[in-house]
């Protein structure tokens, strides 16, 4: 035989040996791959609902703004409104006054007129 061929046959016939590795520690165990697998899904899941909770609380966060935004120009533009409509009642209010006052002095002079006119007669 050549050397080639009584290596071969060492090789062949020599026994085989399993080593078993773990594949994952799961809180200090170590786990088969289908519990690997659940860990990882468990995870996965985990950080969805994280980042669904993250997207929430922005939409949240945007919707309170706009509303305050809203609300602020709401009452912003009450106010012109109110303030408006005061000076447009004042107006009015000042105006008939001055009527008033006017029609008082002519009433006053057309009843000294006629007091007047009695009194000399």
């Amino acid at each position: 035989m050549t050397s080639f061929t009584v290596v071969a046959r060492l090789i062949t016939r020599a026994p085989r040996v399993r080593a078993s590795v773990p594949t994952r520690l799961v809180h200090g165990t170590t786990s088969t791959r289908k519990e690997a697998s659940v860990c990882d899904k468990a995870s996965e899941a985990q950080q969805k609902v994280a980042k669904k909770a993250d997207e929430g609380a922005q939409t949240i966060s945007d919707a309170a703004g706009n509303l305050k935004d809203k609300a602020k120009n709401t009452a912003e533009e009450a106010w012109d409104k109110v303030k408006d409509t005061t000076e447009k009642i004042k107006d009015t209010v000042t105006g008939k006054t001055e009527e008033t006052k006017e029609s008082i002095k002519a009433t006053a002079k057309t009843v000294e007129r006629s007091m007047n006119t009695k009194n000399l007669k």
